[in-house]
């Protein structure tokens, strides 16, 4: 008898050795994915990518934060088409796939509460004089709970910089400070290691890119 409990018992390691394996090679694969996006559709199918591994993979965050972070980008290339009408259905998928994560992973997350602050910054855009007192303190308030979590996170420090960068002067932003706060984000970026392999890596590639502009774009 206890020969045929530990043959099961050795079974059952191989299987799940051999499960984990699967699943960190589709997942790299995926992550992979997200630095050749370009078209919302890309990001559109990304996220039902990363959907169908989390319905197999029930008790892990990851499959749904990439969900959310897939239709949050998918939002900013909306966004950066003039689409605000779509914004606030992309966001509402968003933050479906966020509440799965965070129920997984704890509260404690500063990634899904940065993600969170980035999908209400997307909905503010449809209308954001009138939406500044409402979803804007909303990002702001998700803003300072991922910062308090992670201070030394490069992806905190790339949003900050985004948002004083795109935000007019009038209103307290700057590009020149903007850059200056990119410049922080890079340092960051060479600085951070993720977790593990699958963990929230992305954006150095996006801090990269803003200082690369040249001067006279910038400003």
């Amino acid at each position: 008898m206890k020969k045929y409990i530990l043959s099961f018992a050795l079974a059952f390691v191989s299987l799940t050795a051999f499960a984990q394996a699967d699943y960190d090679k589709i997942m790299t694969e995926k992550i992979a994915r997200i630095e050749t996006c370009k078209t919302s559709e890309d990001f559109q199918t990304l996220a039902n990518d990363f959907q169908r591994i989390g319905s197999k993979e029930s008790t892990k965050w990851l499959p749904a934060y990439y969900a959310a972070f897939s239709y949050i980008q998918k939002g900013r290339t909306q966004m950066r088409d003039g689409k605000m009408q779509e914004l606030d259905g992309i966001a509402d998928q968003a933050e479906k796939h966020l509440s799965m994560a965070q129920n997984l992973a704890g509260a404690d997350n500063a990634e899904i509460h940065l993600l969170r602050k980035m999908s209400y910054s997307l909905r503010m855009m449809v209308n954001p004089a009138q939406r500044y007192m409402t979803d804007g303190a909303r990002a702001a308030e998700e803003m300072n709970a991922a910062e308090k979590l992670d201070p030394a996170n490069p992806r905190i420090a790339l949003i900050k910089a985004e948002d004083v960068y795109f935000t007019p002067e009038q209103y307290g932003g700057s590009k020149t400070k903007g850059l200056e706060m990119f410049k922080d984000a890079q340092a960051k970026f060479k600085a951070y290691k993720p977790k593990t392999a699958l963990d929230p890596n992305w954006g150095r590639g996006e801090a990269d890119y803003f200082l690369s502009l040249p001067t006279e774009k910038a400003k």
